[in-house]
């Protein structure tokens, strides 16, 4: 259980690694720390009881306080990043003792131990700003969003971003084959199927396959493998704190894992082509999807013809208009020669996901690189 004193939080750039700070002399409690940090991949500094470096108390970017330490330390300099650590919900006493501290939050154990690890391991990630996280969904079968997914990433990847995609239909053939690297090294889904805590975002990144200056999170060529809600959750948390840009291609079909994944987009794209039998599919998934996700936006597939264009796709489904994606002639060719989608920035997709990006990017006001 944790309950809060002050809203604000230190923050970390983004790449830096540092030590939290634990303050006491409880041995009991010291172990439980101890092994908190352990599972959050950070090695803390400890002082037991009082503070031996010059500067630790002003420098650490996290400070976990026990309670038996706490009214020595009151004449301390008042800094964000300062935790309280109880044991006793019944002892009111306490919360003088963190105003008095000046302490963020009180955090009591072992009820706060997921949320404490959660705490100490963005300090050891170096959490900056997270990801943009854009969802790419299809409005029927055929309708171009893995295609528009993996050229959406590459894209990004291309200009120098961070990038990271992230295959969340388990029926869809794999992301991995639509990038020429079926057989490339790394993990896939089934190795992540049972997450249920925290994933590390660097952790994940690096065990990833390397495709085009991105990291691709795919499915193995077994059979379907059911993602839990916890393991959507855990994976795609790591993958936003790791910052840049995350995106994910979304199932048309909306189960548990498929909602954790919505409940985590930033922005989705709904591919809808310019039939008006996929309009009618696409609004069925609009209505689903839009339950969920905030911010949905068509992007019409063309050719567009006089009688049904974009602007009038997007008012019959009640979304904006994100953008009308031309056709490219030679994709399959370009695909069969080992070109991924929007390999080519002069070409039509190309051009789309990069003028996508721009606008999107701006709107976020940038995004960490």
């Amino acid at each position: 259980m944790t309950a809060s004193i002050t809203p604000e939080r230190p923050s970390a750039t983004e790449g830096q690694r540092s030590r939290p700070l634990i303050v006491t002399e409880d041995e009991a409690l010291l172990d439980d720390l101890l092994r908190l940090c352990a599972a959050a991949g950070a090695e803390p500094e400890v002082a037991h009881g009082a503070l031996t470096r010059r500067g630790s108390w002003e420098a650490a970017p996290l400070i976990l306080v026990g309670d038996d330490s706490a009214a020595r330390l009151s004449d301390r300099a008042r800094r964000q990043g300062v935790l309280l650590i109880g044991r006793d919900l019944d002892d009111h006493g306490i919360w003088r003792r963190a105003v008095a501290l000046g302490a963020d939050n009180v955090a009591f154990l072992p009820d706060a131990e997921t949320w404490l690890v959660d705490r100490i391991a963005d300090v050891a990630e170096g959490v900056g700003r997270q990801a943009l996280t854009v969802g790419v969904i299809g409005g029927r079968g055929g309708a171009g969003a893995s295609t528009l997914a993996c050229a959406l990433a590459v894209t990004a990847a291309r200009s120098g971003r961070r990038t990271m995609l992230i295959d969340a239909d388990p029926l869809g053939g794999g992301l991995d084959v639509l990038l020429g690297g079926e057989g490339a090294q790394g993990l896939r889904w089934p190795a992540f199927a049972e997450s249920r805590g925290r994933v590390a975002g660097s952790a994940l990144e690096e065990s990833l396959p390397e495709l085009h200056a991105l990291r691709v999170l795919s499915w193995d060529r077994g059979d379907s493998v059911v993602i839990p809600p916890s393991a959507m959750r855990a994976v795609l948390a790591a993958a936003r704190r790791r910052g840049g840009v995350v995106v994910v291609d979304l199932p048309r079909r909306v189960d548990d894992a498929a909602a954790e994944a919505l409940s985590q987009i930033d922005l989705g794209l709904l591919v809808v082509p310019a039939e008006l039998r996929a309009v009618a599919a696409a609004h069925r998934v609009a209505s689903t999807v839009g339950m969920v996700l905030r911010d949905l936006r068509a992007v019409v597939r063309g050719p567009c013809g006089p009688e049904l264009g974009d602007e009038e796709i997007a008012e019959l489904l009640g979304l904006p208009l994100a953008g009308q994606l031309p056709p490219e002639p030679g994709l399959a060719d370009a695909f069969e020669s080992g070109e991924p989608p929007g390999g080519s920035p002069r070409g039509p997709l190309g051009r789309f996901c990069a003028e996508f990006w721009a606008r999107a990017l701006a709107d976020e006001g940038g995004a960490t690189a």
